[in-house]
């Protein structure tokens, strides 16, 4: 059966998973079709819609969610649990963009509406689609023999900060510097991916300190974020999450972790390689998403690097859906994520104590 499938919010991110799609489809990939779009702005939907050979472009979003199977919910954050609950009523499966929605009692509530109406849901916590960070999982978790534990980790994210360049220049405007539709600044908007990854990575997280800062100046949007996160396991990790304004430098994540016998590192998680140093010196692992059978994906070439890891979350869902299989990383890990979050915005607004993660 071919999969009905629909946009709300035609912005920055939508754009990325519609060429994703655009070309999974066109490859033979996936069966599937994307037939309907709703943004606010009524040329943008169009456009979108006429990229796919949709019929449907709207500015209500309930005209989607009449018309599809699944839909892709690419819109402001503020706006998330409202299109959330609304497509759960209507027994639609649901991919939502992160951070799932400002507060922890949003996040809470659209857990339990999809949860209640059964409808398969995935995240867009894509670091875990990213050949790198695969890599990195493979190896902490297959190879400790030879790495021994995982001790530390320490990751760098730094980006500029996203209301300038291509996130207006494609129509995805400023709303990031708005508290009210943000709900945060770099640590939520951004490194909510990060806190994902880490917990995925070496284990749950259950304790944090965090220090935030805002050069901006927009009011409860932090640009800098620096936590210090301790696992269940004992294994302690250290984000510093950056928003600048250096437009010519890319999002870019530096990891480093240290294992009893190894320090394993990555420079950048599009591109990898993942770097392993022992006492038998260093070597590096290809981590190169863009190859295999994303190479075959009818796309320009400049663009495959950056949509590889779309591609490969977007593929999941929809395999996921013709087989009956839950969506990965499903609400439950976006809910986690959101923990770990609220308990380091409590722990900068007591001056950086310790906070313990809230029981999920």
């Amino acid at each position: 059966m071919t999969l009905r499938i629909g946009f709300i919010g035609c912005g920055w991110i939508a754009g990325a998973h519609s060429r994703s799609l655009k070309a999974l489809i066109a490859g033979g990939v996936v069966d599937a079709q994307v037939v309907a779009a709703s943004d606010p702005h009524l040329e943008r939907a169009q456009a979108f819609a006429g990229a796919h050979g949709a019929d449907i472009a709207s500015t209500d979003p309930a005209d989607v969610l009449a018309a599809v199977d699944v839909v892709w919910i690419c819109t402001p954050t503020g706006t998330h649990r409202g299109l959330v609950e609304a497509a759960a009523a209507a027994g639609v499966a649901i991919y939502c963009e992160k951070p799932l929605a400002p507060t922890i009692d949003d996040v809470t509530a659209m857990a339990a509406a999809v949860e209640r109406a059964g409808v398969a849901n995935q995240v867009g916590l894509v670091l875990r689609a990213e050949a790198s960070f695969l890599e990195l999982h493979r190896l902490l978790h297959d190879g400790t023999g030879q790495l021994g534990a995982p001790m530390t980790a320490i990751l760098r994210d730094d980006q500029f900060f996203p209301i300038q360049g291509q996130y207006v220049t494609s129509g995805g405007g400023v709303w990031r510097a708005d508290v009210a539709q943000a709900g945060g600044g770099a640590l939520l908007e951004h490194s909510i991916h990060d806190l994902d990854a880490l917990a995925w990575l070496l284990g749950p997280i259950v304790e944090v300190a965090c220090r935030t800062a805002n050069f901006a100046g927009h009011v409860g949007i932090e640009d800098v974020a620096t936590a210090t996160l301790v696992h269940d396991n004992g294994v302690t990790s250290t984000l510093v999450s950056v928003w600048h304004d250096v437009l010519s430098r890319p999002s870019t994540r530096r990891l480093e972790v240290f294992c009893q016998k190894a320090l394993l590192w990555v420079d950048r998680e599009d591109t990898g390689p993942v770097h392993v140093e022992t006492n038998d010196g260093t070597h590096a692992l290809a981590a190169d998403t863009a190859g295999g059978w994303i190479a075959e994906l009818p796309l320009p070439d400049d663009w495959r690097q950056g949509l590889a890891p779309y591609a490969v979350a977007d593929r999941a869902f929809l395999e996921a859906l013709a087989a009956g299989r839950p969506g990965w990383p499903g609400f439950d890990a976006a809910v986690a994520a959101h923990h770990v979050a609220d308990a380091a915005y409590r722990s900068a607004a007591s001056g950086g104590v310790p906070v313990p993660v809230a029981l999920r």
